[in-house]
């Protein structure tokens, strides 16, 4: 066995918490018979952290135990590390190696002469509740295919985007099958700003020219790339792909009727109406384990390439692969009544009241047209849900309370 010396911590920032804040602040710790095999034990729940430096252990001086905790509670990215890596970090360089020592002092040794308990008898059983809550939806969806349609304030606060990804990767280590669409709006909103360019919408669709096509494109695969980067960085195997990847997604021009001037047909440019999905590519990466990340992307009759509402892809995606879910994530707790109030449970025949009574329109209308399609088609549960609650999709899969409206087929 090996012991471990004394380090020193300071983070750049305030720390946020749900125990306490604190300011920038210096943690020491001294350890005593601490071994690489204790470590390991633990250290799969903590990793590296833009915060985080180690500095010379003649620096260090005494802290609160409110400090450490809130250290503690910093989200962090898994880490993997072998037995060699951590008897040959040097001390005193390793962004990790004070993380390792907080997680041994806490779990098993003394922190100033102190013993520290983790958990509480009530945090502790509270644990144990949901971890026993999640064990049902496990076996019920195990080598289920689960359709996600990611979007929303999800795709563009860091910490939601970290979550996102840690959820799907836990959905695949478990057993299911996620399979990712993406949007990008806010994304080609603010290219085409910046470019000089206003984004225009017709009906919850935007109209297209080539070169608001240009940017779609642009922007969809650089937002691609960095979903799949983040998966991966969590321990997944991401793959990402547009509709012209095996041209997978056929699609043909849409053409709008104008709810002014009924009968007359409005060319919204280059938006595609999908005509057929080509599941192949998707079921072989699913064999593989693989997480197919797809952006909305189709090709047209003559290979042109056509932009499609992420949405419509995702409810068409989930028929075709006769999905036992489909999770469309917003920026509104669900479906609102006129009142503001969520409606947590919907049947294919309310909606279709809601639509006809005005109580849905604009951007929420691809959304409801997309799960009721899904719904009809084959899809058992479709979920539209708060993506501005952190791990929403846990949340809304794997516990008995969701985060926001149940579409049932039936």
């Amino acid at each position: 066995s090996s012991s471990i010396g004394m380090g020193f911590l300071q983070c750049g920032h305030r720390v946020r918490t749900s125990r306490c804040p604190i300011t920038p602040s210096r943690v020491a710790l001294i350890m005593k018979g601490a071994t690489p095999r204790s470590i390991r034990r633990v250290i799969a729940d903590f990793a590296d952290h833009d915060d985080v430096r180690i500095l010379p252990h003649q620096c260090a001086h005494a802290v609160s135990k409110a400090e450490i905790e809130a250290v503690l509670y910093l989200h962090m990215v898994e880490s993997r590390f072998h037995h060699t890596d951590i008897e040959q970090k040097p001390q005193g360089v390793c962004k990790f190696y004070l993380l390792k020592m907080i997680v041994y002092a806490v779990k098993c040794a003394t922190v100033f002469g102190r013993k520290i308990m983790t958990l509480t008898a009530a945090t502790a059983a509270q644990k144990a509740h949901t971890l026993s809550e999640a064990m049902p939806y496990i076996q019920r969806f195990f080598d289920k295919t689960i359709v996600i349609k990611y979007g929303g304030n999800a795709m563009t606060d860091p910490r939601l985007q970290e979550g996102f990804a840690r959820d799907v990767v836990l959905l695949k280590l478990v057993g299911m099958n996620p399979v990712v669409v993406h949007g990008g709006g806010p994304q080609i909103n603010d290219l085409l700003k910046r470019v000089g360019k206003a984004g225009e919408f017709i009906q919850g669709m935007r109209v297209t020219d080539e070169e608001t096509m240009d940017v779609v494109e642009m922007v969809l695969g650089k937002v691609n790339k960095d979903i799949v980067n983040l998966i991966n960085r969590y321990g997944g195997k991401a793959v990402g792909l547009t509709g012209q990847d095996g041209a997978f997604i056929r699609a043909n021009k849409m053409m709008l009727e104008s709810t002014d001037e009924p009968g007359k047909m409005l060319d919204i440019g280059l938006v595609g109406v999908i005509s057929s999905i080509d599941p192949a590519i998707i079921t072989f990466l699913d064999s593989g384990d693989f997480i197919p990340v797809i952006a909305p992307i189709g090709v047209g009759p003559d290979a042109e390439t056509l932009n499609i509402n992420a949405d419509v892809v995702a409810g068409k995606l989930a028929e075709v692969l006769k999905a036992e879910k489909l999770v469309l994530l917003t920026n509104t707790p669900g479906v609102l009544d006129k009142d503001g109030n969520l409606l947590t449970g919907l049947t294919p025949r309310q909606i279709d009241e809601l639509v006809a009574d005005g109580t849905l329109s604009g951007g929420m209308l691809p959304k409801i047209a997309s799960a009721l399609d899904a719904a009809r088609g084959g899809v058992r549960s479709v979920h539209i849900i708060d993506g501005r609650v952190e791990h929403a999709l846990l949340l809304e899969i794997l516990t008995d309370e969701g985060v926001g409206t149940l579409i049932k087929s039936k």
